[in-house]
């Protein structure tokens, strides 16, 4: 006889379980409230790496397009880092204004990631979010103080977004999105949490006290 399956029952009929919430990551979690606090609305999509379209949609790759090393906080993080480099004003301008088809923008890419090593160096997660794009060799190249280097000219409009970063409507948002983060993965990071199934270790051991 074939065993029964488990589950709660109500007389001869099953109880049917109708779930009141739905998982969410909550790294996700964390960087999707904080872009929607910011003015985002945020979406997946294999169709783009990351875009947004001047009206507060904000579209990032689905998980399937990036690197197994990338995840949609570290996404989330240097798209409002573009915007910091640009201002409050290319938050209503489809891609921040930027020329993603050319090199036209190259100084405001080398800025953006500036500031993107400044901002998470502060919190220990320089080596956790960091870009996994071709421009990673730039990134990784910086040195210590990512502000500090007067030789690249990237540094002045990094230095711009660095002061932005504590006015409206990115403060104080992005700043609890990165100390959210820092406590979550210091916690993972401190259990020693990863996938037994994959050789390869979780990114959050790269963070830094």
């Amino acid at each position: 006889m074939l065993d029964e399956p488990a589950g709660p029952r109500t007389g001869d009929f099953e109880v049917t379980r109708t779930p009141q919430h739905s998982y969410l990551d909550p790294l996700d979690g964390v960087w999707l409230t904080v872009a929607e606090r910011i003015g985002f609305r945020v979406q997946r999509s294999a169709e783009v790496y990351a875009a947004t379209d001047g009206n507060g949609l904000m579209t990032i790759g689905a998980p399937s397009t990036l690197d197994p090393d990338d995840c949609l906080a570290q996404m989330i993080l240097h798209e409002l880092c573009h915007s910091l480099i640009e201002g409050s004003r290319s938050l209503r301008v489809p891609d921040f204004g930027l020329d993603n088809e050319s090199e036209g923008d190259l100084l405001r890419e080398h800025a953006c990631l500036r500031l993107q090593a400044w901002l998470t160096g502060r919190h220990g997660l320089r080596g956790v979010l960091a870009p996994t794009t071709d421009f990673r060799t730039y990134y990784d190249g910086l040195p210590a103080d990512p502000l500090g280097d007067e030789t690249d000219p990237a540094t002045a409009a990094a230095k711009q977004g660095a002061a932005r970063s504590v006015q409206a409507p990115w403060a104080p948002h992005l700043g609890d999105a990165l100390q959210a983060t820092a406590t979550i993965l210091a916690v993972a990071a401190e259990l020693g949490a990863r996938d037994p199934g994959v050789d390869k270790p979780p990114i959050w051991l790269k963070l830094r006290k």
